[in-house]
């Protein structure tokens, strides 16, 4: 991710092994191109995202399922262009097929699109600002194009074609597809000026060891190390505190928000501070009401008699009220396991990263806070900030900033907790969006709407940092459509197996005819 113009030439190995199976699949199976692209996309995930071993040994499930996935997407693509297209035609099927698993990728519950080619140029702010237009799934058509294109000069130049210079002229129509969207993007990034409609924002960074400290350490204790990082920011004039996930260390049950002490302090706090508004994350828990059925993440209390549910939450509170946000978007192997049913067994492999472990519920249609008539924040918890379409749905819904809180700790000091940072900048890009972020180990910081990072903090070191954000109410394109390149490409991709089907059926008649 920190040097992204390798992504341009990544998947040109895989298209020659896929070309050289293809003028010679008489020595082939169908299913070899999987077997040999397999190794390559392993070891992409594996040297990209190594760091999560430092949480779950579990992690070389995540590198295998990931890797499989792409190898069945260029088998996929290799059967497609055997059944419906001649020798050097169909690569763009690759596009729509690649396109089409990251879309389904970002929407079903086992996701893991930390490597979504679009997500590679995060660091690379300037390079993206066309981002409010496509997403980042843009960004996946922008390199496999490019890719495409530099293995058609690669295939030209290989096969001789120097007669017509046709080499040529894929190499530089790649060069003019690369550079081109990077000019556009330098004159969106310099032309763009935010609109002057700043509130207050104070972030803060307790730095507790989630391994040792947070859960173990007194929850008025905790509640108290944020406000005070916080005091010293605190001037009267309207404000918003931002306190990592997991900031508030009890079991909350959302019917009886009263018997919490953590909640009472802040509601103290933040009477004594009216201008003050606070969020925060914590763990909570709902009981089923009689003749409510459960769901499938429910879980029955045995003490109790009575189902409940688990979440993962975010709390606003202000010296008038408290509004709760669920996490919606849950990360997989930790807070999601597919146990409904029969696979209940498997909420006990269930990673324990500390807090709240196995199947959470989740809010089927979260919306923002509501501070007052003219202001709503987007509360986004953690692994939500990966997802540009649920975070354009705030905004849909009216958010005017947003707020990210995540605890970055389980993975050590490694390039895990800087990869998640990176993330924020693309949703700031995609929404126009300024946006606050809170983590309890680091890096927390202010992102600006065109996706520059602001009083980065040090990892692994308490700390407090506050910035006027200027608030924003205009509605990009990609707001406004999502992840439409998605939804067109899911559509194509199903044309394109079709007819492959087709095409393929028709084949075995012919020669058995």
């Amino acid at each position: 991710m920190v040097f992204p113009l390798f992504l341009f030439t990544a998947l040109v190995p895989m298209l020659i092994i896929e070309d050289y199976i293809f003028r010679n699949r008489n020595e082939f199976s169908n299913f070899s191109v999987f077997f040999y692209t397999y190794p390559g996309f392993f070891l992409w995930n594996l040297a990209t995202t190594w760091w999560v071993w430092n949480s779950t040994p579990v992690a070389i499930l995540a590198w295998a399922l990931n890797a499989m996935f792409m190898g069945i997407v260029f088998n996929v693509f290799h059967m497609v262009r055997k059944n419906v297209y001649r020798e050097s035609q169909g690569y763009f099927v690759l596009v729509v097929l690649w396109i089409t698993f990251e879309y389904i990728h970002l929407n079903w519950k086992m996701t893991w699109t930390w490597l979504n080619l679009g997500n590679g140029f995060a660091v690379h702010n300037t390079w993206i600002q066309w981002y409010e237009y496509t997403g980042t799934l843009g960004g996946t058509m922008w390199v496999l194009i490019v890719n495409i294109l530099l293995f058609k000069a690669y295939q030209a130049w290989q096969l001789k074609q120097t007669g017509s210079k046709r080499w040529v002229a894929n190499g530089i129509l790649a060069l003019a597809i690369l550079l081109v969207p990077i000019a556009i993007s330098n004159f969106m990034y310099f032309g763009y000026e935010e609109k002057s409609n700043p509130i207050d924002v104070v972030v803060t960074q307790p730095n507790l060891d989630p391994y040792t400290e947070q859960f173990n350490t007194d929850a008025l204790e905790v509640v108290d190390l944020n406000l005070d990082l916080a005091k010293p920011f605190i001037d009267g004039d309207p404000m918003i505190i931002a306190c990592p996930e997991s900031a508030i260390q009890e079991d909350i049950w959302e019917g009886n928000l009263e018997w919490s002490p953590s909640l009472n302090k802040l509601k103290v706090f933040a009477s004594e501070n009216p201008e003050v508004k606070i969020i925060i994350g914590a763990s909570t828990y709902r009981k089923y009401k009689e003749g409510e059925k459960p769901s499938s993440a429910a879980r029955f209390h045995k003490g109790g008699g009575f189902y409940y549910d688990r979440y993962n939450t975010a709390f606003y509170i202000d010296s008038e009220n408290i509004q709760i946000h669920h996490k919606s978007k849950l990360t997989p192997g930790v807070e999601y396991m597919p146990s409904g049913g029969i696979f209940r067994f498997l909420e006990n492999f269930a990673i324990d990263l500390g807090g709240t472990v196995g199947s959470l519920a989740i809010d089927e249609d979260p919306g923002p806070f509501t501070v007052n008539d003219t202001l709503k924040v987007g509360p986004i918890i953690c692994y939500e900030s990966v997802f540009g379409g649920f975070c354009a749905d705030y905004v849909r819904k009216g958010a005017d900033l947003l707020i990210i809180i995540t605890n970055d700790g389980w993975w050590g000091n490694t390039p895990g907790h800087r990869q998640h940072l990176t993330f924020a900048s693309m949703r700031a890009i995609e929404t126009r969006r300024s946006i606050g972020r809170s983590a309890n180990t680091g890096i927390s910081c202010f992102v600006n709407q065109r996706g520059d990072i602001h009083q980065a903090t040090e990892y692994w070191k308490p700390d407090a940092i506050e910035q006027p954000l200027n608030l924003n109410e205009e509605i990009t394109f990609y707001t406004s459509f999502g992840d439409y390149i998605g939804r067109i490409s899911a559509f194509l991709g199903v044309v394109f197996m079709l007819l492959s089907i087709v095409f393929g059926i028709r084949k075995r008649k012919t020669l058995t005819g």
